[in-house]
């Protein structure tokens, strides 16, 4: 990745940081070939087939678990995989450039490690708006 769409790209994640009004935490990204991120999708997801971005939450507490967070540490939010050739086939399909495609899967991936989902209709409607309020505050549109 080159340093120009590093930098974006963090910068990215630090406007999505404070539109949710989350002060600190701990991402990481890695970027990945299609076969990387299907051999990834097979082993996790029990899905044989390649895909743009993948989240891992290090947090998925349920009403029986208690989340205890050491105060002194960043909070750690889990891992997102973007494909980069994925990404740049979806951004000539969709006629954008290549750092905004970046930037809607690392903005998916990272609500996603905040617990938004797009199960049902309500939930992919409030989380694609939210992707979009927040590219549109950075600057990423189409």
């Amino acid at each position: 990745m080159s340093e120009d769409i590093s930098r974006i790209l963090h910068s990215l994640i630090e406007t999505a940081a404070k539109k949710e009004e989350l002060e600190e935490g701990e991402v990481s990204v890695t970027f990945v070939n299609d076969a990387e991120i299907q051999e990834i999708n097979r082993t996790y997801r029990e899905k044989d087939q390649p895909t743009d971005v993948l989240s891992f939450p290090m947090y998925e507490a349920d009403e029986t678990e208690i989340e205890v967070f050491d105060e002194d540490e960043p909070l750690l939010l889990g891992d997102i995989i973007i494909s980069v050739p994925r990404a740049k086939k979806q951004a000539e399909e969709y006629s954008h450039s290549f750092e905004r495609e970046l930037g809607f899967l690392l903005v998916h991936g990272f609500l996603h490690l905040l617990g938004y989902d797009h199960e049902d209709e309500k939930a992919e409607q409030e989380m694609f708006a939210r992707q979009e309020e927040i590219l549109l505050a950075h600057g990423l549109v189409r």
